[in-house]
């Protein structure tokens, strides 16, 4: 697939990246070829693959036990609020 600068341009204030003259073209020939290259692989045959459900199916996974670990420190931590009533944080109101 080929890319104009234009189009480039357009990617470049999209994604807000600040993007020379003199680097426009490199990166119009570089998406081009990325592009191209997604073009083949969109051009794969795979009608026989079978989908997966998850990408280690037939392997098993070590996994931790699930326990708690951290205390409930909710009252340490609002010892540091400027306010606190009945267990919730204060705040300015900010719409009246």
């Amino acid at each position: 697939m080929t890319l104009t600068v234009k189009d480039v341009q357009n990617i470049a204030h999209l994604a807000r990246l600040e993007v020379t003259a003199a680097e426009l073209p490199v990166y119009a020939a570089s998406l081009g070829n990325i592009l191209g290259l997604v073009e083949q692989l969109n051009e794969a045959d795979t009608s026989a693959v079978e989908p997966m459900a998850h990408p280690l199916a037939d392997q098993v996974q070590r996994l931790r036990d699930d326990r708690v670990d951290d205390t409930d420190r909710h009252e340490k931590y609002q010892r540091n609020a400027p306010r606190v009533e009945g267990g919730f944080y204060l705040v300015p109101t900010v719409i009246d």
